[in-house]
C-alpha cells in the first residue's frame, strides 16, 4: 500500500469518525447538557417559591396594648403572612378598634390594610371609615402609627361631627393633644361647614 493511499484511509476512517460524532454522538451530549440545565432551572424556581411561600388566614384576631395602657383589637376576615417579612400581615376586610381612657372606642374600617406586629402600626387603604361615635372620618387611606400616637389620614378625606363638615386631602390626629392639622395637596383651601 502507497503512503498516499494510506493516507486516504486514514482520512476516510477520521470522516466516517466525525459523521458518527456529529449525528450520533453529539445530540446525546447536547441533550444531557440541555437536561442538566433544565434540572438546575427546576431546583431554582423551587428555591424561589419556598422562599417566598404565603401564609393565608380567615377570621383573624390580633389583640395588644400600646402606649399608656390602652388596649386595641385588630381584625381580618382574610389574612396573608408573606415568608420575606412576617412581621407584615396584609389584611382584606380590616377592623381595628381603639379603647381610649376617656371610655371612647375608636372603630376603623378598610377594604384593604396591613398590620405591623411589632410596632402595631396599621396602614388602611380603600374605603376608610373611621367613627368613635361622634365623630365620622371617611377617606382612601390612613396610617395609625401607635409607635407615634398619630394618625395620618389623607387622600379626599371627609369628617363629620355634630359641629359641622370638613372635606380635605390630610388630616393628622395626634391623639395625646387631640388636635387635627388640616391641609391640602396643592395651593386650595380646606372647605369646612360649620353648624351652630
Amino acid at each position: 500500500m502507497r503512503k498516499s493511499d494510506k493516507i486516504q484511509v486514514i482520512l476516510l476512517f477520521f470522516g466516517l469518525l466525525l459523521i458518527l460524532g456529529t449525528y450520533f454522538f453529539y445530540p446525546k451530549i447536547s441533550e444531557n447538557k440541555v437536561m442538566k440545565e433544565k434540572i438546575k432551572e427546576i431546583e431554582k424556581d423551587q428555591n424561589e417559591i419556598s422562599e417566598n411561600v404565603t401564609n393565608t388566614f380567615e377570621n383573624i384576631e390580633y389583640k395588644g396594648i400600646y402606649s399608656d395602657n390602652q388596649n386595641f383589637t385588630v381584625k381580618s376576615e382574610k389574612a396573608t403572612v408573606l415568608a420575606e417579612n412576617t412581621d407584615i400581615i396584609l389584611m382584606e376586610k380590616m377592623k381595628v378598634q381603639l379603647y381610649m381612657s376617656d371610655g371612647r372606642i375608636i372603630i376603623i374600617t378598610s377594604e384593604r390594610g396591613k398590620y405591623n406586629k411589632l410596632t402595631y402600626d396599621c396602614f388602611f387603604e380603600n374605603n376608610v371609615k373611621a367613627t368613635d361615635g361622634e365623630t365620622i372620618i371617611l377617606a382612601n387611606n390612613m396610617d395609625l402609627l401607635a409607635s407615634e400616637d398619630i394618625a395620618n389620614i389623607y387622600n379626599n378625606v371627609d369628617l363629620t361631627n355634630e359641629r359641622g363638615t370638613l372635606k380635605a386631602d390630610v388630616i393628622k390626629y395626634n391623639f395625646k393633644t387631640k388636635y387635627y392639622k388640616i391641609s391640602m395637596f396643592g395651593d386650595e383651601s380646606v372647605k369646612v361647614k360649620l353648624i351652630r
